[in-house]
């Protein structure tokens, strides 16, 4: 069993979601690990991870458009702004995802679907270099 480990930097432009796929899976054949499990997971508190339709980029525009209407920056009651309006409805958007995905892979290559892709889902307005590590456990 043997575990390999990298950092993955990101520059986001904003708000929405940027696909890491092709990162992730550069990262598994890197390892030299031919079947197992690869960890994906991003330190950050106003970010998150999904595994998302990669076909059609509107499917994206229609979760990110569902998830703003749903935590509104202008949200009237929050105390937390001290990093902006935007601050606390990050930190609630990261909170109602996720952080981490877990992607089986073998034979050297993730086993996605055929219309799915990993994306790091930046929920701050303005651009931010966000830290992935992509942890691989097999043989």
């Amino acid at each position: 069993m043997g575990i390999y480990r990298k950092e993955i930097l990101m520059q986001s432009s904003g708000k929405g979601t940027f696909e890491i796929t092709g990162d992730v899976a550069e990262g598994v054949r890197e390892s030299g690990l031919a079947d197992g499990l690869a960890s994906v997971f991003v330190r950050h508190t106003s970010c998150s991870l999904v595994l998302m339709e990669n076909a059609d980029p509107t499917a994206r525009r229609d979760l990110e458009r569902f998830m703003d209407d749903l935590v509104p920056d202008d949200y009237p009651h929050f105390i937390h702004t001290y990093e902006g309006p935007d601050d606390m409805p990050s930190h609630i958007k990261m909170a109602l995802t996720r952080s981490s995905e877990t992607i089986p892979f073998a034979n050297g290559r993730l086993l996605l679907g055929t219309w799915q892709g990993i994306f790091l889902w930046e929920h701050r307005v303005a651009p931010h270099s966000r830290k992935i590590t992509l942890t691989c456990v097999g043989e």
